[in-house]
């Protein structure tokens, strides 16, 4: 055995970066076998991600956060190797062994960036971690150049030490048929066209500049689709969520929805919408984009680069240029058909796990863990 994969997250509610560990640590093991990766907690990547509740069986969960909290608060070295040269410490280690190698992943530096849009709790669980695991690993990933360059700029890490591997998309929505699209809509009552938006309601992702874009959208189109947004209530307003409850002018809240219901709702819509303030990667955008589904987004931060062509890009800041993008979409079927077109291309070529996970071990590699 050579790596010991923190996987951690998978025991509590979570959203991106529960997916991202889920599905990259599942490709790893593919490409390097049981032999090569282990897990802390032990988990079974046989069933299917659920984000509301642990992957690891119930002991397995108990001693793992246990564990967690020996190791974090009480200091105990009670988090073995067991002969590993790597440790790829997750956001819930905070004294990870030191008796490794150690790695882990940069997801986004918007606590630094955009400490507005943050808890105070969020800012300093992130702060310590900075200071506890990026600025003493031997190698980073950066699940884009855009977070790359924030962590060198802001941790002011030597840039040779950070490396970017996209993330990847899950096989489902690559696969995705219209059956199943459609049996999707019905599952959730969506018999209008509609346009989706998936993510934790939460300020980031820039929920009420949205809503306010569409209720600025000529009634035609708002008696033709429905505003769609798909996830859990995070730590956005008040009103925000009072708007999004009261659902009018055709927005639809579905709240959390399973896993599985993602690539058939996205396939689903006349357009996925994710206007962000600031994205380190931003799945959404990519899976809508393997799914073939026109994309509407920021051009700001990650989001360009992860889009590419297969995109319409607004000003997340200007409501006004929410609405033009939207309106531009939704009254042209020929835009939307090339954008999902091209989004389709760029997808497959660039977010496939087997492709994070196959550069993912050729750093370890390089740092002489395999």
């Amino acid at each position: 055995m050579s790596l010991l994969i923190d996987v951690s997250p998978l025991m509590l509610r979570s959203a991106g970066v529960k997916a991202y560990v889920w599905y990259w640590t599942k490709a790893l093991l593919d490409a390097a076998g049981l032999e090569a990766v282990h897990t802390f907690p032990r988990v079974d990547f046989s069933a299917a991600l659920n984000h509301e509740r642990s992957m690891a069986k119930p002991a397995e969960t108990y001693l793992g956060l246990a564990t967690l909290y020996a190791t974090n608060y009480l200091r105990l070295p009670v988090l073995r190797m067991g002969g590993a040269k790597l440790f790829h410490a997750t956001n819930q280690v905070r004294r990870p062994p030191r008796a490794a190698l150690l790695t882990s992943t940069l997801h986004d530096l918007t606590c630094w960036s955009m400490p507005e849009m943050h808890t105070e709790g969020n800012i300093r669980a992130d702060s310590e971690f900075a200071e506890r695991v990026w600025k003493r690993a031997d190698a980073l990933i950066a699940v884009s150049e855009n977070t790359r360059r924030d962590a060198i700029e802001y941790l002011k890490l030597p840039p040779e030490r950070v490396v970017t591997i996209h993330s990847g998309v899950s096989d489902a929505y690559f696969d995705v048929t219209e059956q199943e699209a459609r049996a999707a809509a019905l599952k959730h009552s969506l018999s209008k066209p509609f346009v989706l938006v998936v993510g934790t309601i939460e300020p980031r992702k820039n929920t009420a500049r949205l809503i306010d874009a569409w209720a600025g959208l000529p009634e035609r189109l708002r008696r033709e689709y429905d505003l769609v947004f798909a996830g859990p209530a995070g730590w956005a307003s008040p009103e925000t969520i009072e708007r999004l409850k009261q659902g009018a002018g055709a927005v639809r809240w579905l709240g959390y929805v399973d896993e599985g219901d993602l690539p058939g709702l996205t396939r689903a819509a006349a357009v996925a919408a994710y206007p962000s303030l600031y994205e380190g990667f931003g799945f959404p955008v990519a899976q809508a984009m393997a799914a073939g589904t026109a994309v509407l987004t920021s051009n700001v931060s990650s989001l360009p680069e992860v889009g590419a062509d297969g995109c319409e890009y607004v000003d997340p800041h200007d409501v006004e240029s929410i609405a033009a993008g939207l309106e531009r979409l939704l009254e042209s079927d020929s835009l939307r058909d090339r954008l999902g077109a091209a989004g389709a291309v760029t997808a497959r070529a660039r977010y496939r796990w087997s492709v994070c996970a196959r550069h993912s071990l050729e750093l370890f590699g390089r740092l002489g863990a395999l």
